[in-house]
């Protein structure tokens, strides 16, 4: 029997909230120092992770609001100090951290983890140099993507106005907080996405620039977003975060690293008056080179023109060769008109009609012969063929089967129409097809020895022998006297299905009486001896008997 209590009965929810309000209310802003095991991201945004020590285990969550204000990107081995309060999650009856905020355990961790994301990019090749891409010596536009209100903006234009006025665009980002890296990510990636000849023209040189600070202001430089989108950019790239002892990962993938703002000015442009006077002195240098070469082509030309000769000089003998080409061209003409005259004359002599004729009868002559001689060639091939076209046929008329079946021979096919060449391929009651000369006909095969179907002693007129027995149609077999019954064939093929054939004995058969149906004396006859299948002239028709 149990005993009765007057303990409060709870459902499990209550018990459940009333653990989760007790937690809350005791441990309402708490701030733990651990390091990272776990860590999770869903597609949801939030992050799930593991804060643990060498005892105990603390599991935590980011809500996706939070995880995009972090400075600090939770990475598994971090030790970090999390600040949030303490919660229970009913659906599983365990306790969890909701984290507001996450900072680096101290300067080490801080070290270590930039070190190890150092080793990851390089071993990825974003620091290698054969990536990094010339500076060019004088860019129309620079891109500076900065902070719009720092000293920092204000020191590169003061430097590019002094050394060379170029267009300034300037991309405004915060350079400190935990939306710095995608801001200055979003910012070189927008630079290169603009268009030649578009409304906002296209920089030839970008600048990336902060002041000095610590290593958690400056860490928004080393997260991989910005670092990667520096590596990526296809616009020179100038990296001036921090003073001259401050190092960031983008300074690495950039193609050029400042050791401050004013010196990244100093490295894009150069001093305008030092170019005005080099161009200055490079032009005087040009007219005076360009004067003396023509004063020194002038010189040679004159020294050239005295040793050429006068152009009547050149022009006296060429006109003497006209003048005496011009007195014989008269006396050229005249001969070669009669020269052309007399070869006509001997090719009008060679161009008579009756030459033509004569020759044309000759040739048709030839022409003649050769059909007569063609057609005399044609009929004796054709004669020639038709000789060897008649042998081949008697030939073949020779060696086909069918002039062997002609002459009383039969050629044996089995049910699969397959040639029997031998006896020892068939067996009793088989069924075979004989072909003759005019036909094939269906025979079965005979269940009976050979020496059965030799002729008798007996009379042929009773049907006995000479003992005068009655004739036994048993020992005689089916193929006995008289005609052959399907009962007997049937009956026949049955005991041999079941094994038990009385075996025949050679038996001698009654002799068929003659035609005339006159009594003639019976005859001794030997016993006719099994007749072999005669071999066929041609094995390859199949077996001929």
């Amino acid at each position: 029997m149990s005993q009765s209590t007057n303990a409060a009965e709870f459902t499990v929810s209550e018990i459940s909230y009333a653990v989760k309000s007790s937690i809350e209310e005791q441990f309402g802003y708490v701030r733990v120092r651990g390091e990272l095991g776990r860590v999770s991201r869903p597609a949801s945004g939030h992050i799930y992770l593991d804060l643990k020590d060498d005892k105990s285990v603390l599991n935590g969550v980011i809500w996706r609001g939070a995880a995009q204000k972090m400075t600090v990107r939770p990475e598994q081995g971090l030790e970090v100090i999390a600040t949030g309060k303490l919660t229970t999650f009913p659906g599983q009856s365990k306790y969890q951290m909701v984290i507001d905020r996450m900072e680096p355990a101290g300067a080490g961790a801080l070290m270590a983890l930039l070190e190890e994301r150092k080793k990851k990019l390089a071993a990825e090749g974003l620091f290698a140099q054969e990536r990094k891409k010339q500076i060019p010596y004088l860019p129309r536009v620079i891109g500076v993507i900065t902070s719009p209100s720092g000293a920092v903006i204000r020191d590169i234009l003061h430097r590019v106005a002094d050394r060379f006025p170029v267009h300034v665009i300037i991309w405004p980002v915060r350079v400190q907080g935990e939306t710095c890296a995608k801001e200055v990510a979003n910012g070189i990636r927008g630079f290169n996405a603009l268009s030649e000849g578009g409304d906002i023209p296209r920089p030839d040189l970008l600048i990336v620039a902060r002041g000095g600070g610590s290593l958690e202001d400056l860490w928004g430089f080393n997260e991989e977003e910005p670092v990667r989108a520096a590596a990526e950019s296809d616009i020179p790239l100038i990296s001036a975060v921090g003073h001259e002892t401050d190092v960031t990962l983008i300074d690495y993938a950039a193609d050029l690293r400042a050791p401050t703002p004013t010196g990244a000015a100093e490295m894009a442009l150069p001093v305008k008056s030092e170019l005005l006077a080099t161009l200055g002195d490079l032009h005087l240098r040009q007219s005076g080179a360009v004067l003396r070469m023509m004063e020194r082509r002038r010189s040679d030309l004159r020294s050239a023109a005295r040793a050429l000769p006068q152009p009547k000089d050149l022009l006296a003998l060429a006109r003497q060769r006209f003048d005496m080409a011009s007195s014989r061209l008269g006396q050229s003409l005249l001969a070669s008109t009669m020269n052309h005259r007399n070869r006509f004359d001997t090719n009008s002599v060679r161009l008579r009609p009756g030459l033509m004729l004569n020759k044309i009868a000759i040739q048709t002559e030839r022409l003649t012969d050769r059909q007569d001689r063609l057609k005399r060639i044609s009929l004796l091939t054709v004669e020639q063929k038709r000789t060897q076209l008649e042998a081949a046929s008697r030939l073949l008329e020779s060696l086909s089967h069918k002039g062997v079946l002609a002459r009383g021979f039969a050629l044996v096919r089995n049910r699969d129409h397959e040639m029997v060449r031998q006896a020892g391929q068939v067996s009793a009651g088989q069924g075979l097809s004989l072909e003759f000369s005019d036909g094939t006909v269906s025979v079965v095969a005979g269940l009976l020895d050979p020496v059965d179907l030799t002729p008798s002693d007996s009379n042929p007129a009773t049907g006995n022998d000479d003992t005068n027995e009655p004739a036994d149609d048993t020992a005689n077999g089916i193929m006995g006297a008289g005609a052959i019954s399907a009962e007997d064939i049937e009956a026949t093929l049955r005991d041999m299905a079941g094994g038990k054939r009385r075996s025949a004995k050679p038996t001698k058969s009654v002799s068929s009486t003659k035609s005339d149906n006159s009594e003639a004396p019976a005859k001794d006859k030997p016993k006719a001896k099994p007749r072999k299948a005669p071999k066929s002239s041609d094995d390859a028709q199949g077996s001929l008997f």
